[in-house]
C-alpha cells in the first residue's frame, strides 16, 4: 500500500564550506523556498514538519576536524528522530535540506525500522574520509564526506549512532548514481554520469532494481542531491558541473524507483535559493519532485 507524505524541513548548511569569508551558505533558504513554490500544495503531505535552523559556526568546534561536527551531530539525532516518527506512521517521508549533511539523519531515522540500504544520486562520490586526505591540515566538510560516514569511514562522532552502531549502511548496500568525477570509492554498486548517457534512464532504473532485488533490499532510503542535474539544467548548486541528468529523466528515475515500493523515503539537497535570485529554478525543481511522486500526492488526495 502506497504511504502519504511528510514533508520534514531541514533548513541547514552545517556542511558546507563558506562560500566567502564570513558568509555562510545559502542551502539554509532551499526548504523554504521550495514550499513558498508550490510544494506543499502538490505533494498534499499528511504533515509538514518544519526544524529549527541550527547555528552555524566559521570556526573549527572542540574536539573534531569537521565543520560544525558536534552542530551536525546534534541536528542529525533531531531529523532522525522526526524521520523515525514519520515511518511509525506509516508515512513517506520527504526532507527538504539544506546540504548533504542531512543523508545522516535520514539513515538513523531510517535504521529504526531495520536494515535500509542507501541509492546516492548525487554528481559527487561525496566519498572523502581520514584515508584520503589529511584532517589535520584541512577541515572536513560533511557535504562532501556524507557517502564515507554513512558507511562507517570517519570520526567516530558522525560514524556512531545510539542503537544503530556502525555503520548506517553497508558497502554492498550501497548504489551511487551520477558521480562525473570517477572519485575512488570502496565496493558499492556505481553508475557514472558517463555510464548512464550511454545506457539511459529505462536501463538504467532495469539495473538498479537488479541489484536491489539481487541484495534482498525491500527497503532503501533515496539521497537526492540536486548536482546530479547537468548545470545548464540547474546552475544554483553549491558544485555544479557536466555532464548530468535534466529534471524529466530524474523524474523518470525517482518515479521508477518509488514505484517499487522499496524506498522508504527521501531526501533533497544542494538547491541554495541564493544562487538563484530570480527564483527561476525553484518551480522546475518541485515541478520534478511532484511529477515523480505524484501517486503519493493522488492518494493522500483520496484521503482528504
Amino acid at each position: 500500500m502506497t504511504a502519504a507524505v511528510e514533508l520534514i524541513a531541514a533548513p541547514w548548511n552545517l556542511g558546507l564550506r563558506p562560500p566567502a569569508p564570513g558568509r555562510e551558505p545559502g542551502t539554509w533558504r532551499a526548504p523554504q523556498a521550495l514550499l513558498s513554490a508550490g510544494l506543499e500544495a502538490r505533494l498534499r503531505p499528511a504533515r509538514t514538519v518544519e526544524l529549527d535552523r541550527p547555528p552555524y559556526d566559521f570556526d573549527p568546534q572542540p574536539a573534531t576536524r569537521i565543520r560544525n561536527g558536534v552542530t551536525i551531530r546534534e541536528q542529525t539525532l533531531r531529523l532522525g528522530e522526526a524521520v523515525r516518527a514519520a515511518l511509525a506512521a506509516s508515512r513517506f517521508p520527504v526532507v527538504l535540506g539544506g546540504d548533504c549533511s542531512i543523508l545522516l539523519g535520514c539513515l538513523l531515522g531510517a535504521r529504526s525500522q531495520g536494515r535500509c540500504g542507501l541509492v546516492h544520486l548525487d554528481g559527487h562520490s561525496d566519498f572523502r574520509h581520514p584515508g584520503n586526505y589529511d584532517p589535520g591540515s584541512t577541515l572536513g566538510s560533511v557535504a562532501g564526506m556524507d557517502l564515507a560516514l554513512a558507511t562507517g569511514r570517519g570520526e567516530l562522532l558522525l560514524t556512531h549512532w545510539p542503537e544503530v552502531g556502525r555503520p548506517l549502511v553497508a558497502d554492498e548496500d550501497v548504489i551511487q548514481i551520477g558521480d562525473r568525477e570517477h572519485e575512488e570509492i570502496p565496493p558499492v554498486t556505481r553508475f557514472t554520469a558517463q555510464e548512464i548517457q550511454q545506457i539511459g534512464i529505462a536501463r538504467l532504473g532495469e539495473r538498479v532494481i537488479s541489484r536491489l532485488e539481487q541484495r534482498g533490499l525491500d527497503r532503501v532510503w533515496l539521497h537526492l542531491d540536486l548536482d546530479v542535474l547537468d548545470e545548464r539544467v540547474l546552475p544554483a548548486v553549491d558544485s555544479p558541473g557536466r555532464p548530468g541528468l535534466d529534471f524529466s529523466q530524474l523524474s523518470e528515475l525517482v518515479s521508477t524507483l518509488a514505484g517499487t515500493g522499496r524506498v522508504a523515503g527521501l531526501d533533497v539537497a544542494v538547491y541554495d535559493p541564493e544562487l538563484d535570485p530570480d527564483g527561476a529554478y525553484a518551480a522546475p525543481i518541485v515541478d520534478c519532485l511532484a511529477s515523480a511522486l505524484a501517486p503519493l500526492a493522488t492518494m493522500e488526495a483520496t484521503r482528504a
